[in-house]
């Protein structure tokens, strides 16, 4: 039986993006152990984990998240006020097909993607 998954995305530095996830984003670290070249955070009951990729090239990083929340209008409104970056073609938005939505780029470009129902 599957009971949950956890994304690994690709980044260059482990500071940048522990910075940004942390102090930008709300998560915090998971785990007791710091391994070399390999981050773990976690908010709520998400959990996301990143592998070094020091020759990344940004700008061809093709990774993707899906996070659904139940209170995105909040969670917006905290991202802005924290001064993060909305992606220009991902306001909060209703799509066609039935989900509230916006998005954004963290520092190697991964696309985070939050949904909510309006059902």
């Amino acid at each position: 039986m599957l009971t949950n998954i956890n994304p690994k995305l690709p980044m260059r530095d482990k500071a940048t993006t522990k910075d940004f996830y942390i102090n930008k984003l709300g998560f915090h670290n998971y785990g007791s152990a710091d391994f070399e070249g390999y981050l773990m955070v976690e908010k709520d009951n998400i959990q996301i984990h990143f592998f070094e990729f020091k020759e990344l090239y940004h700008k061809e990083n093709y990774g993707q998240v899906y996070i659904r929340t139940n209170d995105i209008e909040n969670l917006y409104q905290t991202l802005l006020d924290n001064k993060v970056n909305i992606h220009p073609n991902g306001t909060l938005q209703t799509k066609p097909w039935g989900q509230k939505e916006f998005s954004l780029l963290d520092p190697d470009n991964n696309l985070l993607t939050f949904g909510q129902s309006e059902n």
